[in-house]
């Protein structure tokens, strides 16, 4: 079956559309071609474009539409706020209902994009979003928000202060200092023996958990700084942020994963580059997205207000999400129709032939039972 593709471009709630004309909701939705079916997906992260999803085209042809939908913050993940990304996730939503016939809509939480979508369909079936420290309301765009009645996990993280404090490097002696070393918690020194002594794993741990709340402890005196001076935000950065021991150690949640590895290869290269997760962010963002005691980007709150029939897949060589992650992600839904199944492949399903074809054919024989 041939596929049809449609750009859908929408304002945004919160800022209207841009000056140069661009709309800031912006996504692309994919049909058969020549039909108007009844039941679509909708696909959204934090930032990365999910517009042309490697599993767009594959549902489509298999008759489920499916809108590959983008924030604002698509591409500029240090400016997020949940608040606002939600009420836009809502736009597409409505666009599936009200502009393109569709009687069922299924939430695709696709790697970060799992807490996410999960803090969408919590919102809308039980408003609980409050403002960050810093912050006096929840926009209004957030506090009523269509819901969904179907929602799948695939391959997805626990939440973003999760990922982030089980990536990081607990090693960082000054913040301010990208290369500053405590060889104490170095996973990544010559010495230091793999397997992981189950020592060394609890107290990296831990340090992780305290490095993450240094910061979200400084964001906030950073924060009462700059506005008692005047000014509103500002940027900074968190470096060295591919260091989580799963990545080095297999032993640790043991799967089919290559070992060292990670997203960008090699995780020891790839925890001294300039790219990642976290990297740049406002003060405000830190304590919206990434923060353990203040985010709610968190997943497994959300996903315990999730009732609806919910599919959660993983797969069985990922870098970035392993097994217990997948446990805890399924012990925290409140669905009573839950269906689990583990994929043969990477993150991407891009390195097995046939990978990305055998999940559209799960995800659609799945959704159509319930339909």
């Amino acid at each position: 079956m041939s596929v049809e593709r449609e750009f859908v471009g929408l304002d945004s709630p919160v800022v209207g559309r841009a000056g140069s004309g661009g709309y800031p909701c912006q996504g692309v939705y994919h049909r058969p071609r020549g039909s108007r079916p009844t039941v679509a997906i909708i696909a959204s992260h934090y930032n990365v474009d999910f517009s042309e999803h490697y599993l767009a085209d594959l549902c489509a042809a298999r008759g489920v539409g499916f809108l590959g939908w983008n924030t604002r913050f698509r591409g500029a993940e240090a400016y997020f706020l949940l608040d606002h990304a939600v009420a836009e996730i809502g736009v597409g939503v409505r666009w599936l209902r009200e502009q393109a016939g569709i009687e069922t809509v299924v939430l695709l939480g696709n790697s970060g994009g799992g807490s996410l979508m999960a803090a969408y369909q919590s919102q809308a079936v039980d408003p609980n979003l409050a403002p960050e420290y810093g912050r006096k309301f929840i926009h209004d765009a957030a506090q009523e928000v269509p819901g969904a009645d179907l929602y799948i996990s695939m391959m997805a993280h626990l939440g973003r202060p999760e990922v982030l404090t089980n990536w990081m490097d607990p090693s960082v002696q000054k913040e301010s200092d990208p290369f500053s070393v405590n060889e104490q918690f170095n996973a990544y020194a010559h010495e230091r023996q793999i397997p992981f002594p189950q020592s060394f794993i609890d107290a990296y741990r831990r340090e992780q958990r305290d490095r993450n709340n240094r910061i979200t402890h400084w964001v906030k005196r950073e924060m009462d700084r700059i506005r008692d001076v005047g000014h509103y935000d500002r940027l900074f950065l968190t470096p060295r942020l591919w260091a989580d021991l799963r990545m080095i150690d297999n032993s640790i949640d043991p799967s089919n994963r290559p070992t060292p590895s990670c997203y960008l290869g090699d995780p020891r290269r790839a925890n001294y580059g300039i790219y990642g997760v976290g990297t740049v962010s406002s003060l405000t963002t830190w304590l919206s997205m990434w923060s353990l005691s203040d985010s709610q980007c968190t997943a497994s709150p959300h996903l315990a207000r999730i009732r609806v029939p919910a599919l959660v897949l993983d797969a069985d060589a990922d870098t970035g999400v392993f097994p217990s992650d997948t446990v805890k992600i399924t012990s925290a839904l409140g669905s009573s129709d839950l269906t689990t199944r583990t994929l043969q492949g990477d993150h991407y399903l891009s390195d097995r032939e046939g990978a990305r074809e055998e999940a559209a054919d799960l995800i659609v024989e799945w959704v159509k039972k319930r339909v």
